[in-house]
Order: structure tokens, then sequence, then C-alpha cells
């Protein structure tokens, strides 16, 4: 190991890639007689100019007035990249490509390997509150709710890995008007049959109470009453209201387990949770002297938020019958957060029309003081799943498709798709790889989308094993682990050597999972991940046609590929777990 690689791992254990070169980049920059330089210094992934490039040369000369390469001369002359990079050079205008050895970039990757965190640990930990999956307890989960679930799930692990104290919430609609109706509901129907059974379908249930609210008055108006006795907190209709919230959120849970979603009945902090905090909501608000009655409700006017005719907002927090609405919920959800929670960054993953819903929150909660100026709170939009006609996912009479339904067929056509490949292989076996398969294509497809952006969901495409695919990262972890089935006892102490041109480019990627990762939190980006895993997979693929692993020309040689291989493994399980994705030893 190089000299100077051994005081990096020692004294910089956090450093990751990109802040060790820009910060080199940046002292060099002073030194050169460019101090105020230093925002402008940016390294940056550039396989195609060398491993990276570093930027800012331009707009430093032009803040000194002078030639860029001539900066670039000078920063280049006092970059100290000594036993890190093999090669510096100038390229264009200003730009300085970097190269780093073989011998860095081997000791890099071993160190990753050596750490639980690959080398990703955040050495400023937060706490980081997510608001994830949020159903409402009145239905059964929807594909609706997939992305708020799986994009919460991975961010979640994601901070979790990097070293941050992570609090799930799950915000589930467990309160409001339509409880009386489908309590005084299931009052009646207790009378013949077992709360079980008669929830057993809960879209079936809601649809019945809301026939029988609609065509009987009578009913209609026990409904409403007990929506009153609820709130007030009557014994009996409190108690069938919780029965009711058991068993929905029994079959939220369902679902959870077999997307394999790190949520649990602990992380369940539904609307009814902040309802004895409603009333102090209010008259904090009052009290802050941010209240005015319009036609008889309490609303907050925001100046920040004008329609087209200039009129400010109408954020209200109290119904003209004094009753509340979900604005009033999150506000109390929000002070919850930073009072009890202590967080230092909240994360609403929720559909990207709620956007100006919490702009309007995160701007109330500010002026009223509710949280901490300080506190980081962020609206992690997401678009709309689509059908192949371009519009919502439904089904084909055009109904609301069950989440629970959207993953059986996942698996049932995962495993026709691995006994036509595999007719011979034991069914258990074949069932097996199939939840893996049917589940993670169907997170995968989601996830390796940009966020934001509305997906069509296409069966085909997500389970083929060719492309950016969930099936084809979960092979090519099984092509690596199958090289260790063949290889026999592996010298874990072997030394890592890189000499080919495909050794160093799958060696880079390895040790560039640091940055990766830290971009995924600062940006709420798991399509990062994705994009990477795929990367990845590729280079390896690049690797094993390029250079022999069990039939290398040497002992040595063999050893320290199957170092690398071995890295690469480790590298694919953890991303794809990170991810929410099983993988297997064999397919």
């Amino acid at each position: 190991m190089a000299p100077f690689a051994k005081l990096f791992f020692s004294g910089y254990p956090h450093m990751t890639l990109l802040q060790l070169l820009t910060q080199r980049a940046a002292a060099a920059f002073a030194k050169a007689g460019a101090p105020d330089a230093a925002p402008l210094v940016q390294a940056a992934s550039k396989a195609e100019f060398g491993d990276y490039q570093i930027n800012g040369v331009m707009g430093a000369a032009k803040a000194l007035k002078t030639n860029p390469r001539e900066l670039a001369t000078r920063v280049l002359a006092d970059l100290e990249l000594d036993g890190i990079a093999s090669k510096l050079e100038i390229a264009g205008p200003g730009f300085i490509n970097v190269t780093l050895s073989d011998e860095f970039l081997a000791s890099r990757v071993l160190q990753q390997q050596d750490d639980v965190r690959l080398g990703a640990g955040t050495p400023h930990a937060e706490t980081v509150v997510i608001d994830i999956s949020s159903p409402n307890l009145a239905k059964e989960m929807h594909v609706g709710h997939l992305r708020s679930t799986i994009i919460g799930d991975a961010l979640a692990r994601v901070f979790e890995f990097i070293g941050h104290n992570v609090i799930r919430q799950n915000h589930v609609g467990d309160w409001g008007t339509q409880f009386g109706m489908l309590t005084a509901y299931l009052f009646e129907q207790e009378s013949t049959q077992p709360a079980e059974l008669a929830l057993h379908d809960l879209e079936e249930f809601y649809r019945a109470a809301k026939a029988r609210f609609d065509a009987d008055a009578a009913f209609a108006d026990t409904a409403r009453d007990y929506v009153v006795r609820l709130q007030a907190g009557d014994t009996r209709v409190l108690a069938l209201w919780e029965r009711f919230r058991e068993i929905s959120l029994a079959h939220c849970h369902a679902v959870y387990a077999q997307l394999g979603v790190k949520l649990t009945p602990d992380d369940v902090m539904g609307e009814s949770a902040y309802n004895d905090d409603l009333p102090k909501v209010v008259a904090d608000l009052k009290a802050k002297g941010l209240l005015v009655e319009s036609q008889g409700a309490q609303v907050v006017f925001l100046e920040e938020f004008r329609n087209k005719e200039g009129e400010p907002a109408a954020y209200i927090v109290q119904k003209q019958d004094g009753g509340y609405l979900y604005s009033t919920t999150d506000l109390a959800c929000a002070r919850y957060r930073d009072h009890t929670l202590h967080a230092d960054r909240v994360l609403y993953v929720v559909d990207a029309r709620q956007g100006l819903h919490f702009q309007q929150v995160f701007a109330v909660s500010r002026k009223a003081g509710f949280v901490r100026p300080e506190l980081v709170l962020e609206h992690v939009a997401f678009g709309t799943m689509m059908g192949k006609d371009n519009k919502p996912f439904k089904t084909r009479t055009g109904g609301t498709v069950k989440l629970v339904e959207l993953l059986d067929e996942a698996e049932v056509r995962a495993f026709d798709l691995v006994t036509s490949k595999n007719p011979d292989m034991p069914e258990a076996t074949r069932r097996e790889i199939a939840k893996a398969v049917g589940i993670g294509a169907v997170k995968y497809a989601d996830l390796a989308k940009h966020r934001t952006s509305d997906y069509v969901f296409d069966w085909d495409s997500m389970l083929s094993f060719e492309g950016n695919t969930a099936p084809y990262l979960q092979y090519a972890y099984t092509r690596v682990a199958s090289i260790f089935r063949q290889a026999g006892a592996v010298d874990e102490h072997a030394p890592l050597v890189l000499v080919e041109p495909a050794e160093h480019a799958l060696a880079l990627a390895l040790a560039q999972l640091p940055d990766l990762l830290q971009q995924v939190a600062a940006e709420t980006a798991p399509h990062f991940l994705c994009a990477y895993l795929y990367g990845l997979a590729q280079k390896f693929s690049r690797f094993y046609d390029a250079c022999p692993v069990l039939k290398a020309d040497d002992a040595a040689t063999r050893a320290s590929r199957l170092r690398l291989c071995a890295a690469t493994a480790n590298t694919l399980k953890t991303g794809l777990s990170l991810l929410g994705i099983a993988v297997l030893e064999e397919m």
C-alpha cells in the first residue's frame, strides 16, 4: 500500500473519492493564487477523460483575469496526489484529468470490503424521519400506495446504511368522518358474523357501507352520530374503531411482508395519534396572531401563495362546524417530529399532486414556530404508475388494482418464467426464486425511474433478464456466486493486483459506491443506485470476458481476481438489499 494511502485510510476514514479529490484540488487552487475558488472546484467522474475530471479552472481564471491553461498549470504543480494518481494532465481550455493509480484503487477496494458500511459511513449522523406508505385504512392498499412504500423503504435503508438514525413513520389515514360510517356498519355486521369475516375484503366492506349510507337516511344519521361519539371518545364506538383499525393494519402488514419492506406496527403513527393536539394547534396559531376567521372557518392566509387574482391562499385549520382537517393534523405531525422525535431532516414520500399542500404545511409550521428554522422539511414527490394506454394503472374494467393482487400476479408470472427455463428444478426452489424475481422486478422497475417521472407498468420489460432490470442484476449476482462454487477454497488475504484495463474499471466502480450512496441520500434519488448497480454488473461482465479468473495464468492472478469477484458480489448484494431486493445463490 502506498504511504499516502495508509495515511488516508487511517486519518480520513469517512472521506470518499470525490471528497478527497475536491479537497486536494481546492488546496492546490489556493496555493496557485486562487484562494476564493473553493466553491467553484468540483471533481467529477469522467471515465472518457481518465477516471475523474477537476473543474473550476475557467471560473477561477475569469475571476483572476488570467489565462485558464496557465492557471491549470499552476494548480497541477501544487496538486498533491502522490500515491493516489498515476496520471495527471491538462485538457481543453483548463480541465484537469486524473487517473487513479492501480495500487491506490486496489487498497481502496480492499479497505471498503473490510468495512461494514463499505466505506460509505457518514461522520455527521442525523436523525432522519421518513414518512412512508401512509395508506387509508378505510380501504385495502392499492397500486397507488406502491411508490410511497418502496421509495420510502429504499431511502430509509440507504440512510441507515450510511449511519443516520432513521425513524420510519407510517402516517395512516385512520380518523375522520368516513370512520363514523364504517364503525356504524361494522356494528350492524357484527350481529351476524365476526369482525374478521366482515372485514375480509375491505374494498367490498367499504362499498357496502357507502351504499347503505347513500340509500338509508336513518343509517346516515347514525353514521354521523358515530363520528361525534368517536371524536368524543365514546367507549363502544372507540372499541369498534380500534377493531376496524387492527384488522385493516393486518391487511397492510401482510402486504409489507410480501413486498419485503421494513415497516412494523411500531412505525404506525396515524392521524388519530394527533387528535388530542389539534385544539392546541388552533390555540397556538391564534396566540401567534396567524388565524383569521373567514366564513366561519379558522384560516391562515399565506401571502406567498397567491392565486391568479392576486388573493392569498387560505390554509384552513378548523371548519365552520368546529371540525378539523388533515391540514390541521399535518401541522401537529410536523411539531411532533420536531419536538418529540428531534428530527434533523423530515422526508415526506408522497404523491407529487400533494406538492402545493406540503409547501403550505411547511410554511405555516415555520411561521407558527412549530418547527425549528434549521429543521429540513422535504416533500419527496413521485409520479404516477401508468398502464400501457398511458393512463393511471387500472384493472381491465377500470377499477382500482389491489396491491396484493399485483404482487401475487408478479410471483405467478415469475414462476412460469422460471419453470420455462428450469423445468426440472424442484418446485419449492422455483417458488423461492419466483418470489425474489417477481417482487424484485416490480420494485426495481419503479425504483430505476426518476421518482418524479410517470412510468408505464409493463410485465414483459420488468421481468426480462436483459437490460436494466432486477432479474438481470439478480442473475449477475448468481453468476459471480457460481465462480466461488467452482473455485473451492479462496485465499481471503491474497493481495489485489490490478493490471488489465477491465480490472481497473471494475475496481474504480467498486470504489465509487460511497460517493454514490451519499448522492442518493442528498438527492433522495434511488434511481442513482439502480443505474450504478447496472453499470457495475456490465463492468463485471466485461472484466469476466477479458480476464480469466479460474483459468488465470498463475495462482497469484487467480487469487487476485477472485478477490475482485468477491468484492463485486458483496457490492451487488448490498446494493440490491438497499433497494429491498433479494438475491439468490442460484437461479
